[in-house]
């Protein structure tokens, strides 16, 4: 395995710079999240915690994914194993859209495979990027096999969506955007699906003394189980935000990052990541992924509903289904995507 380390995501920024659009950040109100009392200060006046919005939504395509698929090809580009045959992957949803977008920003062919099943809109969409789109079999993994045949019978490069070294340095380079805007910047909050984006962001992190809470669905909780089985675990998937956490098994590269100091652990249920993702709507006029919302879900979770904390071994990693920050702490929360319906979104009432 390739542990990442934090010399993997600067070669990544500076592979980038000039390709990905900037992080924008919005601040939060205020008094939108409540903070928490710790012990002797609970008779003593809070100092309110600052919490920001990190817009990776705006990123090309949609989603954070652009980063780790420009790092990818470019990194094969300057190594010269950038093959004529170009790149192939298997997804459907972000990481295809993303990698279709940089074979064409470095002018590579895209060869995307998807089952027969695929919503219509999603094929398109990766036409409009100048992708070849193969449908193949009902299920992802007959898609997977179609597409190892073709990398393997025509000298493609393989992507995957999340377990490349390349492709989580890429999404790390979100963490040095955000560090570089806040300074004295605590806390980085972050959904977490097969675990690129979240081993990105927590190698970052960690080398800058950020603590770094990794959310996920009650009932998508990869990394959750790996870190209380202490190894690699498949689960069941069952979730609003499956589309995009949706990953039966985290990759080891972010169980060894969950496993460092200042990380935890934290699930939600799938009523609050829809009550956060209308929050979003009803007050900023964002409408982001269900997995985007699930990391502003681990803030809002209501302290009644909340359970106790329980420390998991054998990691430093401690699981609970909200996050609290301390009195004035600042904190950013990673918006990751935002290719969603959203229909589904109701008006807010006067």
């Amino acid at each position: 395995m390739h542990e990442l380390t934090y010399g993997d995501i600067k070669a990544a920024a500076g592979r980038i710079a000039g390709r990905i659009r900037p992080l924008t950040l919005a601040p939060l109100d205020p008094d939108a999240i409540s903070t928490a009392r710790r012990g002797l200060l609970d008779d003593q006046p809070q100092e309110p915690c600052e919490v920001w919005l990190a817009l990776e939504f705006m990123q090309h395509t949609g989603s954070f994914k652009a980063r780790g698929a420009q790092n990818f090809l470019q990194a094969h580009r300057d190594a010269g194993t950038l093959p004529e045959a170009g790149v192939t992957i298997a997804s459907g949803g972000n990481a295809g859209l993303a990698c279709a977008w940089a074979a064409r920003q470095q002018g590579v062919r895209a060869t995307v495979f998807l089952p027969a099943n695929a919503p219509s809109v999603k094929v398109a969409k990766l036409r409009r990027y100048g992708a070849e789109v193969r449908l193949v079999g009902v299920q992802y993994a007959e898609a997977l096999a179609a597409c190892e045949e073709f990398a393997a019978a025509t000298g493609a490069l393989a992507s995957h969506a999340y377990d490349h070294p390349l492709i989580a340095a890429g999404a790390g380079t979100l963490l040095e955007e955000i560090h570089q805007q806040i300074p004295g910047l605590d806390t980085v909050v972050v959904a977490v699906g097969g675990g690129g984006l979240f081993a990105g962001i927590a190698t970052a992190a960690q080398h800058h003394g950020i603590r770094t809470v990794a959310v996920e669905p009650e009932n998508c909780r990869a990394l959750n189980a790996a870190l209380a089985a202490g190894r690699l675990v498949d689960v069941t998937v069952d979730s609003v935000a499956a589309d995009s956490l949706g990953a039966r098994r985290t990759s080891a590269m972010a169980l060894h990052a969950a496993r460092q100091d200042g990380v935890s652990s934290v699930l939600v249920p799938d009523s609050e990541i829809i009550r956060a993702r209308q929050a979003l709507w009803d007050h900023r006029k964002v409408a982001v992924e269900h997995g985007a919302a699930t990391a502003l879900a681990a803030l809002t979770y209501p302290d009644q509903h909340a359970p106790g904390r329980e420390v998991l071994p054998p990691g430093p990693a401690a699981t609970s289904r909200l996050y609290r920050p301390a009195s004035g702490e600042k904190v950013a929360v990673v918006l990751c995507g935002a290719n969603t319906d959203p229909s589904d979104l109701v008006p807010a009432v006067p």
